[in-house]
């Protein structure tokens, strides 16, 4: 009840500076003075003005107390060259995407109704209640079909993420909206942070854009804020990709004080956060989050169905500040045109009838069972150096001493099993530490279990003998 407060009053405070009511430089109340105004506690008050500083609204002045800073820009204000010039190029396109004149010569594609006998209506029937039956074979809004954006919208208020659906862009699932962020932002040779373990296709894609990938180091709590200080100092970095829940590998979240933090250092450092969120629809809406507590300021916030509904569905979401998500709508027209306006509709329908919402409640029940028996067989065998999930798909599992995880995983493939080992996971792969990302729907495989039970069996027998022989 106090941070829902304490937030209630940190946007009253941004909305009057955002307003002009409080100008840069003026000094506000008190701790204690905003107490009695707002009638709650000091602590409370704590909280709002942290939250203040960390969005950049107010500076805190040792012995003074805190003063109005002018609001940095939006993160998209500041459009590299090379996409500006690449964007002038798409005016044709995008009134092809959006339709404003109804005498349409320049068209590139013939009208709709000539698609009307086309045999995709009859096997797709998609969007029936809003179309009356009719499949719109066009290319749709750039920015992705309107009713599923509605609908993600509504999502993400209940996750208290306040957004409109122009601050929403549809993409072809997560992996997609990262490559957005990457070209709209990333130039050959600037650094990018990124969680280490951390998500290895986004390696690939930095390394693609020639950027220099600099890996903070994961723990169970979240970015080691003492690593991530001492790497921004170094590289200054513009940009840091993160999983803040059911983090891929390790599966563990961040607490919310670990949150906070992180967004006090990405203001201070000046830093762009992009929070992957890919298991947000099998956790609590209420869960913390980066964008729950900054609103999008700092904060780019990725989403996608791939997890929760199907990975062939390929659908996923960007939503910041509306200036971005416009900018990114121009990326994704040069790079792709449009998204599946078919895919949309029927991810929109599964939820719209309520099947998506039974389907998570199922979804969430096996996954903890999962997770449960995959704790319990493992640390029958002897594998108890793991982190509990905290509601995803994944397991980090630490392995013994003496034991490499690529050696592991190459004869496990002799054996028809497939490993994920760690290093494949490490920004910097010579300073990993052996370990095994486990999906927990598959860890109850007596194969499995039987061939890591004589591999860690083998290495402690061998570390066993010189003592014995002593």
């Amino acid at each position: 009840m106090r941070l829902a407060r304490a937030e209630q009053i940190a946007r009253n405070i941004a909305r009057q500076v955002e307003e002009g009511h409080l100008m840069p430089g003026v000094r506000i109340g008190s701790v204690r003075e905003a107490a009695a105004t707002f009638g709650v506690s000091k602590n409370t008050i704590v909280e709002a003005y942290d939250r203040l500083v960390a969005r950049g609204y107010l500076e805190p002045k040792r012995g003074s107390g805190f003063y109005v800073v002018r609001p940095r820009p939006k993160a998209a204000a500041i459009r590299p060259a090379h996409v500006s010039e690449a964007v002038d190029l798409v005016s044709l396109l995008r009134e092809q995407l959006n339709q404003h004149y109804e005498v349409r010569v320049g068209d590139g594609r013939p009208p709709a109704n000539w698609m009307e006998a086309s045999e995709l209506g009859r096997h797709l029937r998609l969007g029936t209640r809003a179309a009356a039956g009719r499949v719109d074979h066009g290319y749709g809004n750039p920015q992705g079909y309107g009713p599923l954006r509605e609908v993600i919208a509504a999502r993400l208020i209940e996750r208290s993420i306040h957004v409109t659906t122009e601050q929403i862009l549809l993409t072809f699932g997560a992996n997609h909206a990262l490559d957005l962020i990457v070209r709209h932002f990333v130039e050959p040779g600037d650094a990018v942070l990124v969680d280490s373990p951390g998500y290895y296709p986004l390696f690939g894609k930095l390394r693609l854009a020639r950027a220099n990938v600099v890996g903070v180091r994961r723990t169970d709590e979240g970015p080691d804020p003492e690593d991530l200080e001492a790497k921004a100092a170094r590289y200054r970095p513009r940009l840091f990709f993160t999983q803040t829940l059911a983090h891929n590998p390790t599966g563990t979240s961040m607490a919310p004080a670990a949150i906070h933090r992180l967004l006090q250092q990405a203001e201070r450092l000046d830093i762009i956060l992009v929070e992957d969120d890919p298991f947000a629809d099998l956790l609590p809406p209420i869960t913390p989050r980066l964008a729950t507590l900054d609103q999008l300021e700092r904060v780019i916030y990725v989403g996608t169905f791939s997890k929760t509904l199907s990975a062939s569905l390929r659908t996923g979401y960007i939503a910041g500040n509306a200036e971005l998500v416009r900018s990114l709508s121009d990326v994704k027209m040069l790079t792709v045109v449009n998204s599946s306006g078919y895919v949309e509709r029927l991810i929109h329908d599964v939820i719209a009838d309520g099947h998506y919402r039974h389907h998570l409640n199922r979804l969430r029940e096996r996954v903890a069972r999962a997770s449960v028996q995959a704790m319990t067989n493992l640390a029958r065998i002897g594998l108890d150096g793991f982190s509990a999930p905290a509601g995803g798909y994944y397991l980090w599992c630490r392995l013994p001493e003496g034991i490499d995880d690529v050696q592991l995983a190459r004869r496990a493939s002799d054996e028809g099993i497939f490993l994920a080992p760690s290093s494949i996971f490490a920004a910097d792969r010579e300073t990993h530490t052996p370990a095994l990302r486990i999906n927990v729907a598959y860890a109850d495989d007596p194969r499995f279990l039987r061939f890591m039970a004589e591999q860690c069996g083998g290495i402690r027998a061998a570390a066993r003998q010189p003592a014995e022989a002593s």
